[in-house]
This record gives C-alpha cells, structure tokens and sequence, in this order.
C-alpha cells in the first residue's frame, strides 16, 4: 500500500496540477516528500503562504486550469486567507490544502490548533475535514471537480498525520473538463430582452470579464445597436482595443465619457460584470443584465429583464432578432471619449516641474513592454494608473485585486504568472505601500530564477488612502512612508535594479530593466500629490477637497497646497 499523501498526490498529478505554492512545515512533510518523489509536479516555495494563495489564484487566472496552495498547520493556513479571498472574489478555480494538527489532539486546544474548517467558510464554496485515509481521494476529487465547475476556491483541511498513513485507495481521475460552456436563458426571457431592446432609442452596452470569450459577439451587438460601450476594469484586456465603440471605464477609476454614456442611455444593458459602485448606476433607465451566474443580477441595481445565461451564446441567439438602430448617442459618446482620452495623454508627459509624473511613467511602461506583456497592478493608484494608461491588444494581460481590492496583490500574483509562463515578459506595478507589505517574496524572485520585471511607484505615502481623506475633509494622518530606496533593497537581495527620481531617466531604465535576462526592479521616485478624480465628484467630495485644503493652510501644510496648484494636479 502506497502512503495516503501519494494518494493525495497523485490525484492532483492526474487533475493536471503542475505546481503546489506553500511554506513547508512539518504537518505537510507527507505532501512534500510525495510532491519530491513524483514526476510532473514541483513543491513552489514562496516566502509568505498568502503569497502561496496569490500566485495560485494568477495561474489559474492566466490558464484556466485548477491550481493548487497549501498551508501548514494553524498559522500557516490562516496566513492563506487573504490571499483566497480575492481568488474567490475573483471566482478562480483554487485548491487550497490547510493542514491540521495530529488528528488525535484536535479539540485539545493543541499547539497551533485552530478551526480551519470555520475559518475558511467565507473565502470557499467547499470546506471538508478529511479524518480517515479512505476519504482522500473521493473528498479531493470533490473538492476539485467543485472548484473547477463553480470556478471558486475549494479548501480540504487534513491532519498532518493522517497523509502519512498507509492508504489502500488508489489516486483517482476527475472525469471532467472544464464548467458548461453554452448556457442559454429561456426563449421567453430572450424575447423581453429583445422587444425592450427594439423599442428603445438610446443603449449603453456595460461590459465585463463574462465577455473573455465573447469579444466578436459584443462587438457585433455594440453595431447592431449602434451602443457605446463602457467597460469595467476586469473587461478592459479583453474589449479595450481595437473597438470603435469603447468609451472608456465607469466607476471611481473611470472616465467622464464613460460615466456620461451610462448616465445618457434609456436602456443599460450589462453584460458578464457585477460593477459594484452602485452611485454608478442610471436611476431612469431600463436595465437588462446577462450573467451566467443568476444570483448576482440585479443586486447592484434594479433589472427589467435578467437573463441567466453565458454572455457569447445568449448574445448569438439574440443579436440575430434586433432591429438595427440609428441614434446619435454612439457619435456623441465617442466624441466625449475621444476628448478626455486626448486629456488624459496630455498628462502624461513630463511637465515644467522636472517630477517623475505616474501618468508619464505608466504610459513608458506601457510603451516599452513586450506586446504580449502580462501586468499585474496594486490596488490603489496603480490600479489606477494602469485603467488609464496600459494599452491593451488582444496579447496582453492586466490582472489585479479588482474585486477583493486588497493591497500588495501584485508582486504575489506575478509569481505565479511567470512560474506558469515561461519566459513571457510579467511586470508587476507596485506601490511603496503594497509592495512593503509582501516584500519578503522579492527573495522568491531570486530563489525561484522568476524573471518578473517590478516597477515601484515610489511616492512616499499610502497615496489612494490619502486622496480619500481629501474628499472627506480630513487631515492626511498615518501615511506618510519614511524616504526608502527600494533599488537599495533589490540590490541587497541580488536583483537587478534602478533608482529613478528625474524624468529623463525613467525610458532609459525601463528599456536596461525590460531587457534584463532576470529579476530587475525598477524603483521610481513620482510626484506624491497626483489626483486621480473619480469622473463624477459629489457635493459632499467637493466640500471635503476645500475644507481639507483650508485645514492644511491652518495647520501649516500650505506647501502641500501649493504644490497641487503648481502642479496643475487639481484638473
């Protein structure tokens, strides 16, 4: 009889699975020593398990594919939980592995004893114990045939001493390939759609990451139509370029051509996204919201007509019975987008004030990175940054917390792109703040030979936070960063890297970085007082912006506020 954690091991092995991401420790040594002893699969050693649930969750974001994290025993798994939160948020099919204490001490209140099987409850759509050997292989192919047709995060908690246990199963295949495909909503339901869609003169089409593989069928709709079409952040890799009728994001991050085109439209029509900022929304206008998943429609805003159906077969069946439209709203929306884009380029240049402006930066990184670059962005002002700045084409990938939002999310998710991808070009835009947070797992870069290319927007401060308490009347408190060179601390690791702080370094030391056969980081001094306003500002934010700066005169920090006026960053 072969050990259970062979068993175990072998089942992922037959799943496909190519790596485990963890920390290793002694209530997962019956995992490591199975995973060293097995051909096709590799132990990925990281620094920190949140990272592990990370870079799990960006590989299975780029393949599709299950991946796999694991967690030794109290700490170590409870470490993973952030990490699943946004893989569940972000509905990615994740295996994660929490180790338990000696099964004959649980409930003792043992040494790093904890209730993983409670504790993983909200970042999970399956959370089962394993007690006995003769369930491993059942409850993992449980496990992992749920996570991979829900595309959710799946957690099987083990004690470390059962996976060394002698087991007489036998290492099972899933029998299964991947969630349905073509999901159609019923004829009835189409018909609504339709007959509100015909009967209607002015459609904004907003779409999101359930249009992946629809992108000729939007486009072919968008036409029809004759719809703008605004994009959530999570649809912006796939729907961005090469389309006449994008008119930019909605949202904090967004445009005002986008916001416009949402708030102008008799009928909105939503297609594969849960965009949450309900202020967003029109408050007159017909919805009609697709969604493969029924239970998000309509809790972000009211829906006339929902349609529970995946986004590339429901919009087949329905393009073919509309009625092609003729309206102004499409010209009037490209012409506003048109407008702010034209804006928006002209800030990314370098201005009088000779300061590394994020806008110039982003637009070089963009500029100069491969055409089929993978980028991962920190929640925050990268995020940011790279909505408005990162040109998308078909090739390229954005990936980010854009659902969870949780900070250094960037570093981590590119572990696990470049360690799926091979020597395709990953370059995580980093904020000092995120990027301090996991800074450990740059030694993974090194330790791993990942060749990810880390670009820190260095301005001193937790920058979004600050913004927020700008709109909201406050004084900036808790931060303010200490003055760090982060290219000190890659070199210190043995990472290639450059210390920018004037303009005309930053294409200089992107294009060496880029090209640099390895880790490289590329750390860049920018201008702290950036304002990235949202495209519709309310009167309660408008009073917050005054009032903080007459608190900043009155409190002595009136060259805080002259700096934005020169600046010109209050546009």
């Amino acid at each position: 009889m072969a050990k259970a954690a062979e068993i175990f091991v072998g089942t992922l092995v037959q799943a496909g699975v190519k790596r485990v991401y963890g920390v290793a420790g002694d209530s997962l040594n019956g995992i490591t020593e199975a995973i060293r002893a097995q051909d096709g699969i590799e132990w990925m050693m990281v620094r920190h398990e949140e990272v592990a649930a990370f870079a799990a969750g960006a590989e299975a974001a780029m393949t599709g594919e299950l991946t796999v994290c694991a967690g030794s025993c109290g700490p170590g798994n409870l470490h993973l939980i952030n990490g699943l939160h946004d893989c569940h948020r972000s509905r990615l099919p994740v295996l994660a592995i929490a180790a338990q204490v000696p099964s004959a001490e649980v409930g003792t209140g043992y040494f790093q004893e904890t209730k993983p099987e409670h504790l993983f409850q909200t970042c999970s759509d399956f959370c089962e114990v394993v007690t006995q050997v003769e369930q491993i292989p059942r409850v993992l192919a449980i496990a992992m045939r749920t996570a991979i047709a829900k595309r959710c995060v799946a957690v099987v908690v083990i004690p470390g001493d059962v996976l060394t246990r002698e087991c007489s199963s036998k290492a099972i295949a899933l029998g299964l390939d991947g969630p349905a495909e073509s999901v159609l909503p019923p004829p009835r339901a189409l018909q609504a759609a339709v007959e509100l869609l015909n009967g209607t003169k002015k459609v904004t089409i907003l779409a999101g990451a359930g249009c992946a593989n629809a992108r000729a069928e939007v486009l072919a709709l968008a036409e029809v139509l004759q719809a703008p079409m605004v994009v959530a952040l999570r649809g912006k890799e796939y729907l961005e370029y090469d389309n006449p009728y994008f008119v930019g994001l909605n949202g904090l991050i967004g445009m005002t051509s986008g916001h416009r085109a949402v708030m102008q439209c008799d009928t909105l029509l939503m297609l594969g996204t849960d965009f949450p900022y309900s202020q967003f929304y029109p408050e007159d206008a017909k919805v009609i919201q697709v969604d493969i998943r029924g239970e998000q429609i309509g809790r972000r805003t009211k829906v006339d007509v929902g349609l529970i159906g995946d986004v590339k077969y429901t919009l087949r069946a329905m393009t073919s019975m509309l009625k092609k439209k003729k309206s102004g709203h499409l010209e009037d929306s490209v012409k506003a987008f048109k407008k702010v884009r034209k804006e928006l380029d002209d800030r990314a240049v370098v201005g009088k004030e000779k300061v590394v402006h994020p806008q110039y930066l982003t637009k070089l990184v963009s500029d100069t990175a491969a055409k089929d670059a993978v980028f991962l962005c920190d929640t925050g002002t990268p995020t940011t940054w790279a909505a408005r700045y990162l040109a998308m084409n078909g090739r390229r990938r954005l990936l980010g917390s854009f659902s969870h939002g949780t900070m250094a999310n960037a570093l981590p998710q590119a572990i696990g792109v470049q360690a799926s991808s091979g020597k395709r070009q990953v370059v995580a835009l980093c904020g000092d703040g995120g990027l301090s947070m996991l800074m450990g797992d740059l030694l993974t870069l090194r330790q791993q030979r990942l060749p990810v290319k880390v670009v820190v927007y260095n301005n001193g401060a937790l920058a979004f936070v600050e913004q927020e308490m700008k709109a909201a009347g406050i004084d900036m408190y808790g931060t303010e960063f200490v003055p760090q060179n982060f290219a000190k601390i890659g070199e210190a690791v043995g990472i290639r890297s450059w210390r920018v702080d004037k303009p005309e370094q930053v294409g200089a030391a992107l294009a060496e970085a880029f090209a640099h056969d390895g880790p490289a980081l590329i750390d860049v001094a920018v201008a702290r007082q950036e304002l990235s306003l949202p495209p519709m500002i309310s009167a309660a934010q408008a009073v917050g912006f005054n009032l903080y700066m007459v608190k900043a005169m009155l409190h002595g920090n009136g060259t805080d506020v002259l700096d934005m006026a020169k600046t010109n960053l209050w546009r």
